[in-house]
């Protein structure tokens, strides 16, 4: 078959496009930034691709398996837009085209409380694909974990590493689904046999609390058991606050106000609804078969260090540019003067490297810029070293150490460019 995955770079679709590409079928990958190494890809924005654009890329595709998904509302980024009114332009598209069948991945409990934004774009968007006239299958699954991990489960991984998990108040129990069931339900319907115009729930056989998942992740990554504390819901709130205000930033960070609204909503199978067709493997046989390497215990505990190492690097350049801009001018004119650099030179010189510092903090902040920020840093770095050797010699010889210190700062910014990557 020929088969568009949407949303096949994500945690879900690139397990749904290894194992298609791995049974011999041809798979598009379709994405905002679909990597450049993969043949047969699609860069999409769902916000401008209306059905004429789908049109023209769905020909000679027999299904189309929509794993798109966008958390919450952010600049340049519309939980409509993804959930609901983009993929009804490809929905059409393939009505149009009688594509053979569409899987479209929704989410557990939207049938039921549409509490945020997240739940109600999708819940429109399963309603706009039922009334089209496709072979259709609406997959509603759970929280999904797998050996990969990104947003809930990888904050989950990240959780387990602390000696004492805090647990945000009024969570809701979990059903949590193993990423490799959820790959084989898609396979099952993509086979012809397989039954069309169906909703299904894709859920494990264990429920499990919050702190129950963390709790097991920290187990089979073979540390001991933690203490728990419940933050207070005043606390929970500003924390789910400094979430939404970091991702003005560019950055996706799973704690935000929406994650607080569907964690109260949980994930647990809907007695009366379809079940998934295969038998779905509890979380802790699915993690024994797997042992935790040293990559995985890595991460979790890099998890909550990367956001500081990025919250220090930007705070660093930006109050050595306000410094050297307010109570440091007189020191930094001074220096110029020592290494022979006087007037307006010298006053130039202190005022550029300020900016420059400035531009930078800003540029690391910003995650669409940061990877631009963390290079520009370490060449500046480089540059302040070869420049103060000139000017300030004695500078290496310093009790404070401030030309020793340059040298950590680079590393750190290469650990920084080392962990950027979300997935």
């Amino acid at each position: 078959m020929k088969v568009l995955v949407l949303g096949g770079t994500g945690l879900i679709g690139s397990a749904i496009t290894a194992r298609l590409s791995a049974r011999g079928h041809t798979v598009i990958i379709a994405s905002r930034h679909p990597p450049a190494t993969v043949p047969d890809r699609l860069a999409v924005d769902l916000a401008k691709a209306d059905e004429a654009f789908w049109l023209a890329h769905l020909k000679g595709v027999d299904a189309v398996v929509n794993c798109a998904g966008l958390l919450q509302d952010a600049p340049g980024e519309s939980t409509a837009a993804v959930h609901h009114t983009g993929i009804t332009s490809l929905f059409k598209a393939c009505e149009t085209l009688r594509v053979g069948k569409v899987i479209h991945f929704s989410a557990m409990g939207v049938n039921r409380a549409t509490p945020s934004n997240f739940s109600k774009s999708k819940r429109a968007g399963d309603e706009a694909l039922v009334r089209l006239d496709l072979d259709w299958v609406i997959l509603r699954p759970s929280l999904v974990m797998g050996r990969a991990a990104y947003g809930g489960s990888a904050l989950m991984r990240g959780l387990a590493a602390l000696p004492i998990c805090p647990v945000m108040p009024a969570n809701a129990p979990l059903q949590v689904i193993w990423l490799e069931d959820v790959v084989a339900a898609v396979e099952h319907f993509l086979s012809p046999d397989a039954a069309g115009k169906q909703i299904v729930e894709l859920a494990g056989p264990d429920t499990f609390s919050f702190e129950d998942v963390v709790a097991t992740l920290r187990k089979w990554m073979r540390w001991p058991a933690a203490s728990t504390i419940r933050l207070p819901a005043g606390l929970a709130k500003l924390t789910y606050w400094a979430g939404d205000l970091i991702s003005l930033l560019g950055w996706r960070p799973p704690v935000r106000s929406t994650a607080q609204k569907e964690m109260t909503r949980g994930a647990v199978v809907d007695p009366t609804a379809v079940q998934m067709p295969l038998t779905a493997t509890p979380l802790r046989q699915a993690l024994a078969r797997e042992p935790a390497s040293v990559q995985e215990r890595w991460f979790a505990r890099m998890y909550f260090v990367k956001p500081l190492i990025f919250a220090v690097l930007a705070l660093f350049w930006i109050s050595t540019a306000l410094v050297s801009l307010g109570p440091g001018w007189d020191h930094g004119i001074g220096l110029m003067r020592e290494g022979g650099v006087e007037g307006t030179a010298a006053t130039l010189t202190v005022i550029a490297g300020a900016l420059a510092d400035l531009c930078i903090g800003l540029a690391i902040a910003y995650r669409p810029t940061s990877r631009l920020g963390l290079y520009a840093a370490i060449v500046i770095s480089f540059a302040y070293a070869i420049i103060g050797t000139i000017l300030v010699p004695r500078l290496w010889a310093d009790p404070l150490g401030p030309m020793l210190k340059i040298w950590p700062i680079i590393v750190l910014h290469l650990v920084a460019l080392a962990i950027r990557e979300d997935r």
